[in-house]
């Protein structure tokens, strides 16, 4: 523990917020009933300031007893009390947070759908041209190459030649992989090849996949790395290995708003990360996280090639996603035929004997007919619950996963409410799982977002073994 308030204090001295992105679409709300343009003088006349912030299980979520929590709603509070200070509560100006997509942050703000950016933005040019930011949180952010503990050592920035670097395409990190990528080929050298996070991955997820050895390199901010890499032991941090480090973090809003800015400017100077106020929010966040296991590790690859072709053979039969139940199977089991549940589960999908019978495929205690249970259920599930619903069928098959695993009966609820709020019912991550990690916890969360991450590294498997497949056995060269 002292270690870590240790590191806190060291590195938080300038720390910034993240800026990772997300593809996904931005949150459904009534965007003609909130067209709303005006600097801070309209803003207190209507009471309200809105405030666009992306969901995030650091910078803000909503906990079990339906309290907005992170970071960034901490640090709004703040300036809700600047704001309001000396004032009567008929005379407030009130902080209403709408929960937007990172790649829709901009676009809303410049239509008038919200007033203020709290998303921990990095200052770009392009991004300058499209809005104004506020005096910055943080400067002279770093970002640094994180590695797994099992990946290749680094030596230099040169030594990201050739490697796979598993980040968000709607970072900046993106552009900091092409600076890189243009001064390796001014030297002859292969670029870093760039694999692409699913939109909804925040940085905490891809640190989570790296730690659990699920990817092999990434790049994030260097107090990110370090305060991650207390509760990820298994991160190596290369502080060495730099890729940018002049960014700035700000707060952003739309052009032509002084009085605004000049409100954000008095409060971000105020609030600059480093003091206590921050230090304090940070470590507040950052505790208790679950960890995926290790699905690549040389142990659990034999045991995914060995059961490869019945996960494949069934996933035809009952035309589902393969490599999606063998995630499932390792969420279950880790592909263990010999695990057995108190409850009486049995082997790699962990069906009950019952359920065994029901579905009339066999023994169950048998590695084949125990696959194909695991996979007709969810067929079953799938078709009887999802089939009709105006899904995509990723979705669908979230929506199962999560059903099997709290009720179908209760997820029905939740997507009910998931729609009075705003949120589209259609769509688990960022939309429903806010509403499951309200209602029933964060097992049900948990559950569904493991197997994607299993699935998201048994997929970068799949295109390893399909690459060495051209290459020759000895030499390790491409073939013709």
């Amino acid at each position: 523990m002292a270690r870590l308030l240790l590191v806190l204090l060291l590195v938080l001295t300038y720390i910034p917020m993240t800026h990772a992105a997300t593809d996904d679409p931005a949150l459904k709300f009534d965007t003609k009933a909130n067209t709303i343009f005006g600097d801070f003088d309209m803003m207190k006349k209507r009471r309200v300031v809105r405030v666009l912030i992306p969901y995030s299980k650091t910078f803000y979520f909503i906990d079990n007893s339906g309290t907005q929590r992170g970071i960034m709603v901490e640090l709004m509070h703040q300036f809700d009390k600047q704001i309001n200070k000396g004032l009567k509560p008929s005379q407030k100006t009130h902080l209403l947070f709408i929960p937007t997509a990172r790649d829709q942050l901009i676009p809303q703000l410049v239509a008038g759908h919200g007033d203020v950016i709290a998303a921990n933005l990095t200052i770009t040019p392009e991004r300058e041209d499209l809005v104004d930011f506020s005096t910055p949180l943080a400067k002279n952010i770093r970002e640094v190459v994180i590695a797994s503990g099992n990946a290749p050592k680094l030596e230099t920035v040169d030594s990201l030649s050739g490697k796979s670097l598993f980040v968000n395409p709607s970072t900046s990190y993106i552009s900091s992989i092409a600076t890189l990528n243009k001064n390796l080929a001014e030297k002859s050298l292969p670029p870093a090849i760039v694999v692409k996070a699913p939109g909804n991955f925040e940085p905490e997820d891809i640190l989570e996949m790296v730690n659990a050895n699920l990817a092999d390199y990434t790049v994030v901010d260097r107090y990110l790395a370090l305060l991650w890499k207390q509760i990820y032991p298994n991160l190596v941090v290369y502080e060495n290995i730099t890729l940018r480090d002049n960014g700035s973090i700000a707060l952003a809003m739309r052009k032509d708003s002084p009085l605004l800015r000049a409100q954000l400017d008095k409060f971000t100077t105020a609030h600059k990360i480093g003091t206590s106020f921050g230090n304090q929010q940070v470590y507040k966040y950052l505790r208790n996280t679950k960890w995926v296991k290790d699905a690549r590790s040389q142990e659990e690859l034999d045991k995914f090639y060995q059961v490869t072709e019945i996960f494949r053979k069934y996933g035809e039969q009952y035309n589902v996603d393969w490599l999606l139940m063998a995630a499932q199977g390792y969420q279950e089991s880790r592909l263990d035929q010999t695990v057995r549940s108190k409850s009486g589960a049995i082997g790699v999908m962990q069906v009950l004997p019952t359920t065994g019978k029901e579905l009339k495929v066999g023994d169950i205690r048998q590695v084949d007919p125990n696959i194909n249970a695991g996979v007709k259920y969810i067929r079953f599930m799938s078709d009887r619950y999802f089939a009709d619903q105006p899904m995509t069928e990723m979705n669908k098959l979230l929506f199962t996963f999560a059903s099997y695993n709290a009720g179908p009966a209760k997820i029905a609820r939740l997507r009910k409410e998931a729609q009075t709020k705003g949120l589209d019912p259609n769509i688990w991550f960022n939309n429903v799982e806010r509403i499951a990690q309200q209602r029933i916890g964060n097992e049900t969360v948990q559950y569904v977002s493991n197997i994607f991450k299993y699935y998201i590294a048994y997929q970068l498997i799949m295109e390893q073994m399909k690459a060495r497949k051209h290459e020759t056995p000895l030499t390790g060269q491409k073939t013709q």
